[in-house]
C-alpha cells in the first residue's frame, strides 16, 4: 500500500477536482463512503477504455498508489525493457496521465516521487536490502552523473553499497526522479497524439519551468499547437529560427554572447523601430500572461511579432560595415530570442 505521507501529500482539497459527476456506480456522498470508493478504485484506470475515478479521497489515492508503484520499481532499477513490461508499469503512467489531466490536478510530480523515493531507500537500507549490484562508479556513469563518478572514482569507493555521501545520494535520486518523470512523459506524448498535439510541441513546453505539472505542460502545449497551425504561427516559427541561427553564428565568431540590451539610438531604419516597438509590446503582454497561465494570450502576443520581424529581415542586413550598428542588431536578434524563449523553445518545433 502507498505510504500515508504520499496520499497526503496528492490529497486534493475537498470540493475541488473530483467535485464533478463521475463517480462509480452505486457510490454515495460522505466520508466512509469516500474512503470505501478510494480502497474499491485505487487501481483505476486499469486501462485505456477503464474510466476514471474523480471523487478527491478517490484520485488522491490512485495516484498515490501508481507514484508508490513506479517509484518502487524505478527505486531498484527495475523498468520496462523494449516490448516486455511485466509489472505493466507503462499501464501506471498512463495512469497517472489520465488521473492528472482528466481532474484538472495541479502540481508537480517530481516532489512527491522524490520524497518517496526516500522512503524507499531508508526502507531498503533497513533491512538491509542492497540497491542493484553494480560498481558504484559504473551505476554513476549509467545515469549520466559523470562528475560524481569521477569523484568516488578520486575516493576509492567502488561498490554501490558503500555510498554514504548525502551528495551522491541526492544526485542518484534526481537521476532516478528524471528517468521515472521522462518515462511518464512518454505516455503523455502518447495519449495526446490521438488529440493532434505532436511530439516535438510537447518538447517545446517541457524546456520550460513547471514542466512536471502534467496539466500546466498540456496547457501551453495546446495553446502552442493552436498558434502553430495559424500562418502567423508557422511564419513566426521561420522567422524566430533565422534570428536565432543568425545570432548563434555570430556570437560563436565573435566569442561574446550579445545579450546586453539592444538601444533603439542606434536604429538605422523604420523596419528597426517598428521591431523595438513590437519587442517592447510583446513582453508588456506575455510576462502578465505567462504569470498568469493564460498561454493563449501569450502565444498570440508572441505571434504578433511576425510581420516586424520579417519586415526587419527584409529591410536590413544584420552584420553590417559598421561595427556599433552590427552589435546593436545582434542584440536586437537576442531580444527575439529571449522573448520568444519565455514561451516555448522554438528550437524543438520542427519545420
Amino acid at each position: 500500500a502507498p505510504a500515508p505521507d504520499l496520499i497526503r501529500g496528492l490529497a486534493v482539497a475537498e470540493g475541488g477536482p473530483g467535485s464533478s459527476p463521475g463517480r462509480a456506480p452505486g457510490s454515495s456522498p460522505g466520508r466512509v463512503s469516500a474512503i470505501a470508493d478510494a480502497a474499491r478504485d485505487h487501481w483505476r484506470p486499469k486501462g485505456e477504455s477503464d474510466w476514471v475515478p474523480t471523487e478527491p479521497v478517490s484520485v488522491a489515492v490512485a495516484l498515490a498508489d501508481k507514484i508508490d508503484t513506479l517509484t518502487g520499481f524505478w527505486a531498484i532499477d527495475e523498468k520496462p525493457t523494449g516490448s516486455k513490461d511485466p509489472y505493466a508499469l507503462r499501464r501506471a503512467a498512463l495512469g497517472v496521465v489520465r488521473l492528472v489531466l482528466g481532474n484538472g490536478v495541479r502540481g508537480g510530480l517530481a516532489g512527491p516521487a522524490y520524497a518517496h523515493l526516500g522512503l524507499i531507500h531508508g526502507l531498503l537500507k533497513a533491512n538491509e536490502v542492497l540497491l542493484p549490484l553494480l560498481p558504484a562508479i559504473e551505476y554513476l556513469r549509467s545515469k549520466g552523473l559523470h562528475d560524481l563518478a569521477s569523484k568516488l572514482a578520486e575516493h576509492g569507493i567502488s561498490s554501490i553499497d558503500a555510498i554514504e555521501v548525502t551528495e551522491v545520494d541526492h544526485a542518484l535520486a534526481m537521476a532516478t526522479v528524471t528517468d521515472l518523470m521522462n518515462f511518464v512523459v512518454d505516455r503523455l506524448k502518447v495519449y495526446l497524439k490521438d488529440q493532434g498535439i505532436r511530439h516535438d510541441i510537447i518538447d517545446a513546453c517541457l524546456a520550460m519551468p513547471g514542466n512536471d505539472d502534467l496539466t500546466l505542460l498540456v496547457k501551453r502545449a495546446e495553446a502552442l499547437a493552436a498558434v502553430m497551425k495559424t500562418e502567423d504561427g508557422a511564419n513566426l516559427l521561420q522567422g524566430y529560427k533565422r534570428a536565432a541561427n543568425i545570432l548563434a553564428q555570430a556570437e560563436a565568431k565573435d566569442g561574446v554572447e550579445y545579450s546586453f540590451g539592444a538601444g533603439i539610438k542606434f536604429a538605422e531604419t523604420d523596419a528597426e523601430r517598428a521591431l523595438f516597438a513590437a519587442l517592447d509590446k510583446a513582453e508588456a503582454e506575455i510576462t502578465p500572461a505567462m504569470q498568469a497561465e493564460d498561454f493563449p494570450r501569450a502565444m498570440a502576443a508572441m505571434a504578433a511579432l511576425r510581420a516586424p520581424i520579417d519586415a526587419f529581415f527584409t529591410a536590413v542586413q544584420v552584420n553590417s560595415d559598421n561595427e556599433i550598428i552590427r552589435r546593436n542588431r545582434l542584440n536586437l536578434l537576442h531580444r527575439i530570442r529571449a522573448i520568444c524563449s519565455g514561451v516555448a523553445d522554438l528550437t524543438r518545433i520542427e519545420g
